[in-house]
């Protein structure tokens, strides 16, 4: 592998576009889009709408179906989501590439992180600036950058963002599915890790909530006649949280309890809420079964339901995975990066990809850290630095240097065996 005048033209280009792609992730940090704030979320999509056309093919929109979730007096409701946005370019070449990212942030609406400012060691400091905002800058400058090479013909691609990958990707995970059965490999722009480095193994994860129901009384009158909900959710939430350490790489976060009534009522509804990380499928089924146990056990006339369930499978780190991380350390040499990986235990539509058999890596976007906190930040100089090592692997891609067939075949030959 090796770098050319071709493939310098096109990093020189993303070098002299380098404030630019700083300058939109910070205005479109200035946007709330939190997973469930909807105007903001709309505002958000228009956004990027525009900054998408000045790829060689229109940007579309993919309505999403709504999820259900579990309110706080246990009742099912519907969740809306704003379309998906697609960008599909040149399905016809000989090699396809899967680029995927989320315009959602964890920061609801009225949060008090709601712009970008710049800290006294350089950093910028802000909501949405490396989860995804700074990626998705990265990922679209690469995609522009690239149609300067002679070699773009060759590759297609199809560009993914969607509106609820911070609460799981439920609406978007069909087309996740869709668009990753279609790719060679899959880029997905969540930032590296805090030292730079990217994700290679994933665990696998699932959210959970357990409805409990028990039987209204006064607490003075009739006392006896009432049977608590929120005792029997506090009996559950205890038997969930031991769990952790049965089970190698099993963790159970019990997140939250809803429930309650005025202080001389006994409380006839509560909800446990919790999440699960599992490094393979066997341990998935394994929590599965304990969760079903500890729902059936309840007792003292509650009756308990669960709903939710295993959003995304385990990601391990394959020959498949092994392969294509190689030749992305390759492309940084050419850069002078030197890239390294290690295994996390945090999820994303990476593990959503390789679920459907597609090879990728997904931790492409800047390099940052303390995400989902108001702490969240970005260097401003790993925008270039990240756009160049995307850019050029698309180049690589393109020209075959990089071989995605071999890793698809790979990968699927893996999938086969097990």
């Amino acid at each position: 592998m090796r770098l050319d005048s071709d493939d310098q033209t096109v990093l020189d280009r993303v070098a002299q576009a380098g404030g630019q792609i700083v300058d939109r992730a910070v205005d479109w940090c200035a946007i709330n889009s939190g997973s469930r704030h909807l105007a903001g979320l709309e505002r958000q999509r228009q956004v990027l709408l525009d900054a998408a056309a000045g790829l060689p093919a229109a940007a579309v929109e993919i309505p999403l179906s709504p999820s259900r979730e579990i309110a706080a007096d246990g009742r099912e409701t519907e969740l809306a989501h704003p379309p998906s946005i697609a960008v599909i370019a040149r399905p016809e070449a000989p090699v396809q590439v899967v680029l995927t990212g989320h315009y959602d942030t964890v920061y609801p609406e009225m949060s008090v992180f709601q712009q970008v400012r710049t800290r006294p060691d350089g950093a910028l400091h802000g909501p949405g600036i490396a989860d995804m905002k700074g990626g998705i800058s990265v990922m679209l400058a690469a995609l522009q950058a690239l149609e300067g090479h002679p070699a773009a013909a060759n590759l297609g691609y199809r560009v993914l963002l969607s509106p609820d990958e911070e609460i799981g990707s439920i609406a978007s995970a069909p087309v996740l599915a869709d668009f990753a059965r279609r790719g060679h490999v899959g880029l997905t722009y969540e930032p590296a890790l805090a030292d730079g480095a990217l994700a290679s193994a994933r665990k696998g994860s699932g959210n959970f909530h357990i409805v409990v129901h028990g039987r209204a009384a006064h607490a003075g009158r009739d006392f006896a006649a009432g049977r608590n909900a929120v005792i029997g959710a506090a009996r559950i939430a205890e038997k969930l949280h031991a769990l952790n350490g049965q089970r190698d790489g099993v963790t159970v976060n019990v997140a939250r309890i809803d429930g309650g009534a005025p202080l001389n009522m006994v409380p006839d509804v509560a909800v446990v809420r919790f999440n699960v990380r599992f490094p393979q499928a066997d341990a998935a089924a394994w929590f599965e079964a304990e969760v079903a146990r500890i729902v059936s056990e309840i007792g003292d006339d509650l009756h308990a339901h669960l709903h939710g369930g295993i959003t995304r499978a385990a990601k391990p780190f394959n020959l498949a995975q092994q392969r294509l991380f190689g030749a992305i350390k390759d492309v940084g040499a050419l850069l002078g990066q030197d890239i390294a990986w290690k295994p996390s235990g945090g999820v994303c539509e990476g593990n959503n990809l390789f679920a459907s058999g597609l090879p990728n890596v997904d931790t492409l976007g800047v390099r940052g850290g303390d995400i989902h906190s108001e702490a969240e930040h970005a260097w401003p100089e790993s925008f270039v630095e990240r756009a160049q090592l995307s850019a050029l692997i698309l180049i690589k891609l393109a020209t075959g240097e990089i071989d995605a067939r071999a890793i698809h075949d790979a990968m699927t030959a893996l999938r086969e065996t097990h």
